[in-house]
């Protein structure tokens, strides 16, 4: 049976705050394969480690993450009500490569450009990427499939995936058509009849989110996705008999 690679959504954010350093330092520690996390831009177009475009729900600020300065939004507690990790930071992308250069872990970077466009991110994240040599350990990703099409005219050779919800007709076919390596659908799209089979004949990788629960670990499994994204990558990596 085909066993799932796992990557840590936002990090091992089901035990440590969500896009932190230790949050994807503990993956590692986890034996994950990957993480997945979440790029912004600040006011100083400094490319920021967060999900949501505002601060309020993992920190200790509130506003948008586009109002502030990098050294603004470092003085923010971005433990996420989790004391153990009473002041840790937002962490920029740099830090992030840095902290995960020793690691293998492949990184799923997801651009939040839905709500807020961040004109310039794309050519900054490839550019970083590429400097800091991690160009083939990286899958971007978003929702704006836009800025997906973006990446790939900047950088060809670059692996991408189209992130999406539900109800989508024929997404295999429209994942092929626009040239991505991978779909990233939400965990309840696998369920349509032979959407797998679909997307392995079209050449495409299924890397399924929000995988949290274990009937939803072992149908990924059943079913043959290429990777879950998870809170809980201990609990997914001892269901696959890998921990």
């Amino acid at each position: 049976m085909n066993t799932p690679l796992v990557w840590a959504h936002r990090g091992a954010s089901g035990y440590a705050p969500e896009n932190t350093i230790p949050a994807f330092e503990l993956a590692n520690l986890m034996g994950a394969d990957g993480v997945e996390l979440d790029i912004q831009y600040t006011k100083d177009k400094k490319i920021v480690v967060c999900h949501d475009e505002t601060i309020d729900r993992t920190s200790n600020g509130s506003g948008l993450i586009k109002d502030y300065t990098l050294s603004q939004l470092k003085t923010f507690n971005f433990d996420n009500g989790n004391k153990a990790y009473e002041g840790v930071t937002i962490p920029t992308m740099q830090e992030v490569f840095d902290a995960l250069r020793p690691t293998e872990l492949t990184i799923n970077i997801e651009l939040k450009t839905g709500i807020y466009f961040y004109p310039g991110i794309e050519e900054d994240i490839v550019k970083l990427t590429k400097k800091n040599g991690f160009s083939d350990r990286v899958i971007y990703s978003s929702f704006n499939h836009y800025s997906v099409m973006k990446i790939r005219r900047l950088d060809p050779l670059a692996k991408t995936g189209f992130l999406y919800a539900d109800g989508t007709i024929d997404m295999p076919a429209y994942g092929q058509t626009h040239g991505v390596d991978a779909l990233h659908p939400a965990l309840y799209n696998i369920q349509y009849p032979d959407f797998i089979q679909e997307c392995r004949n079209r050449g495409l990788s299924v890397n399924v989110w929000t995988v949290n629960e274990e009937k939803h670990m072992k149908l990924c499994q059943e079913t043959g996705v290429n990777a879950i994204i998870t809170n809980y990558p201990k609990k997914a990596l001892r269901l696959y008999g890998r921990a």
